[in-house]
């Protein structure tokens, strides 16, 4: 079907392309499809307030994407939020993870021993908010077999972008509704497949939940309650976090929902603990700081790599979190859930035929509800190995180190952001400058290459075009109780749904994919046949 089109086009008038990139910056602009801009288009002494903003990233056209896949990657999302609800409810499980990893990566275990610390005098709150997103690419085995997704990986806290995702959707709908008639017949509106996509809405509805489910104020004097999104300073993408926050604002249009913006660094001057049992988290805002908020929500959109963490005074304002009776997204345990070694344990065989794989803990394939779920998730596993000294790490590590086996090979820390991946024939020469000890704080994965196509990308104003590969991101929210799972309720989850998806796009060449490390960009799904 895309190439009876012959979309997206090649040949294409520059008259019309000016026309295209003078549209797509405006309609950008307009409606918020944008980031600050990074010191390297304009220096930080030109916009002194912060004021400015600039485009983002963003392809010119949809790129073609297989409709298969596509309703692949939304189907099994639901089965993934269980999955990892179940996971970071296993101590036991990420108890022997840190064990495999804590020696030789000391931010791992930073986390551990903050949930150590609430362990040990109680946890005051039981219930848990995911808002998670699972990337793929597309996958073809050979000329004859039929698509597939292989999952890249599974992202459970700072699940960013789908404000801009929201916004990059609407953007290419305007530009099939509005201006790609002008490329001639082959390209008009009712040729492209273009799907809705609700994530914006559907993360903030996760958040609405969650506030919903924590109820009324635990304060001995009861005061309003508030939702704190846990930044970062200097954060350039805040209008991704800004397009959830004003969503969040239009659902609650009808009960006052304060949200509130917190630095990292400012935890210990903004907050504090009540005493006794409870422990409420409250908040006390800059702009009113007679005011007292009772925080029922924290969302972290920081915290996720050890550069948020400046000191120990940093550790204990994590700390302060934790043992709160706010309900986290996510909590230590779910951070810890969600690191590439619990990923690589998962997809790895059992070691013995007798030896029931490590996804069967958590999704019993004997149960009727389970089946599918298990058989879905399992067909979007990859080729992943530990690089420990287990047999399989041993295989791992010949991989790694030899200069041809390692061509086919992404080598990964436990580390969320973008930028921080170890690709192809540098592997040897980065395993080499690390003590041999550390190793095992990495996993090696198979590299997915999926079929290009091409497309332009609009990125500060100039425009790229060539052939790009894409990775698609699906959403899910899901909240949980660990009380009814210890407690062995079938109820544990109170709330499960897949929330719309993401398209980032990257030229065929580049290794990384990151929109806000400079890698990648915006897109959004033309869904095709075939590709």
């Amino acid at each position: 079907m895309a190439s009876d089109l012959d979309y997206p086009p090649q040949q294409v008038e520059s008259a019309i392309t000016d026309r295209l990139v003078e549209v797509a910056k405006d309609w950008s602009l307009a409606h918020g499809l944008c980031v600050r801009p990074p010191p390297t288009v304009i220096p930080a002494q030109a916009h002194p307030g912060n004021i400015l903003a600039t485009p983002v990233p963003v392809t010119l056209f949809p790129s073609p994407f297989p409709e298969s896949c596509f309703k692949q990657g939304l189907a099994v999302q639901r089965a993934y939020n269980e999955l990892y609800a179940s996971i970071s409810q296993d101590e036991e499980f990420l108890t022997e993870m840190v064990k495999q990893i804590g020696n030789s990566d000391d931010f791992i275990q930073k986390l551990w021993d903050v949930h150590l610390r609430v362990k040990a005098e109680g946890y005051v709150q039981s219930i848990s908010l995911g808002l998670f997103r699972s990337d793929y690419m597309v996958h073809q085995g050979s000329a004859a077999s039929s698509p597939g997704i292989k999952q890249v990986e599974f992202n459970t806290i700072a699940s960013s972008f789908g404000g801009l995702s929201s916004q990059t959707t609407a953007l290419h709908k305007f530009l099939n509704k509005q201006e790609y008639g002008y490329l001639g017949r082959s390209s008009t509106s009712s040729s492209l497949n273009l799907p809705e996509n609700t994530c914006t809405r559907g993360l903030a509805a996760g958040i609405r939940e969650a506030f919903k489910v924590y109820g009324p104020s635990k304060s001995s004097n009861a005061i309003p309650k508030c939702v704190i999104f846990l930044t970062q300073g200097g954060e350039r993408n805040i209008f991704d976090q800004r397009h959830l926050e004003y969503e969040l604002q239009a659902q609650a249009s009808d009960d006052r929902m304060p949200i509130f913006r917190l630095p990292f660094s400012e935890i210990g001057d903004r907050t504090s603990l009540t005493e006794g049992d409870k422990r409420v988290l409250q908040y006390r805002p800059p702009h009113r700081e007679s005011d007292t908020y009772e925080v029922a929500v924290v969302y972290m959109r920081s915290g996720y790599g050890p550069d948020d963490y400046s000191g120990d005074s940093a550790w204990n304002d994590r700390y302060q979190i934790e043992r709160s009776a706010a309900i986290k997204c996510p909590s230590v345990l779910t951070q810890i859930a969600g690191t590439k070694k619990v990923q690589q344990v998962l997809a790895t065989p059992a070691s013995a035929d007798s030896e029931p794989p490590t996804l069967h803990r958590f999704l019993k394939p004997d149960a009727a509800s389970n089946t599918k779920a298990v058989a879905d998730i399992e067909r979007t596993f990859t080729n992943i190995y530990p690089m420990d000294t287990s047999a399989a790490g041993q295989v791992a590590r010949k991989i790694a180190l030899d200069p041809q086996q390692c061509q086919s090979y992404v080598l990964k820390p436990q580390r969320e952001g973008g930028g921080n991946n170890i690709y192809r024939s540098t592997i040897p020469e980065h395993l080499k400058k690390i003590p041999e000890k550390n190793w095992d704080a990495y996993i090696l994965m198979e590299i997915i290459t999926p079929p290009p196509v091409y497309n332009m990308i609009l990125r500060n104003g100039k425009l790229e075009k060539g052939n790009v590969i894409c990775e698609l991101g699906v959403y899910g929210t899901c909240i949980w109780d660990q009380n009814k799972a210890t407690a062995g309720g079938a109820n544990a989850i109170l709330w499960n749904e897949s929330e719309g998806y993401l398209l980032r796009t990257k030229g065929d060449k580049s290794e990384e994919g990151g929109v806000a490390a400079g890698f990648g960009c915006m897109d959004s799904c033309a869904l095709v046949k075939d590709i």
